[in-house]
């Protein structure tokens, strides 16, 4: 069994940093990176860029509301077409940025709010395939599975990669629990990895009000921008291998 590691990073502004990028790169396989939407700048993401090319880890863009006030984890009223332009270009800014660190960015990733709203909302994930198929088809998509993100991103004939997260609880309908309710981050690292040998083994995720569900999954997320963030992907890493899990990335490095 194989399973791919990500964590989305890049996350900084200017002389403002977030979370442990390099540390984390030496774990994961993928790494999502802001693209100026809900953090980055221009040296944020080319020297983050740069990090991954030297760990050899595969790269996407990690498009979000252009909200730094908010992280990204607030909705901006906006239509679909709108988010449609701001991803696409999103996108194309990463990808310049790409260009200039002498990588290639294979796939896309919605970032927070954008995410969850798409996870429901088909117009949203339509239009953040349609992004995607214009800039380039050869990008791939990274979607939250059981969501409305992944047949969206099939009907725009873009291949499609499903996660999981590591460190985030779940609702009986296959949802992330809100991070204002209780319970909704998983802080131990150690339980967290439990947690995800046994969905490996089983296919089924517990929930926080009620039964495991099943759910597919070619990627496990590992938020960076948390103060565990380090050690929890580490202990990840050392348990799925000790469960004889192969960790590698759902696309090919290049």
């Amino acid at each position: 069994m194989r399973i791919d590691l990500n964590s989305d990073l890049g996350e900084g502004y200017g002389p403002w940093k977030m979370g442990e990028d390099a540390q984390i790169l030496s774990v994961v396989t993928s790494a999502n990176v802001a693209c100026g939407g809900h953090a980055s700048d221009p040296d944020t993401m080319v020297e983050t860029l740069l990090l991954a090319k030297a760990q050899g880890v595969v790269v996407g863009a990690h498009p979000g509301y252009a909200d730094p006030m908010g992280f990204g984890r607030r909705v901006i009223p906006m239509s679909p077409r709108e988010i449609e332009r701001m991803v696409a270009c999103q996108i194309g800014a990463l990808m310049g940025a790409a260009a200039l660190a002498g990588v290639k960015i294979g796939y896309v990733k919605a970032h927070g709010a954008l995410a969850n709203l798409a996870a429901d909302d088909r117009s949203v994930a339509d239009a953040i395939a349609r992004a995607t198929a214009a800039v380039s088809r050869d990008l791939a998509v990274l979607a939250i599975s059981g969501t409305e993100q992944e047949p969206a991103a099939e009907a725009a004939g873009l291949t499609v990669y499903s996660e999981i997260f590591a460190d985030r609880a779940y609702l009986p309908n296959g949802r992330l629990v809100p991070r204002s309710r209780d319970g909704a981050m998983i802080k131990d690292a150690e339980t967290a990895a439990a947690r995800l040998v046994a969905f490996l083994q089983s296919g089924l995720m517990p929930t926080l009000d009620g039964p495991a569900i099943a759910l597919k999954a070619q990627s496990i997320c590992v938020h960076g921008d948390s103060a565990h963030a380090v050690a929890m992907a580490a202990n990840i890493r050392s348990s799925l291998t000790t469960a004889g899990v192969t960790l590698a990335a759902f696309l090919a490095p290049t």
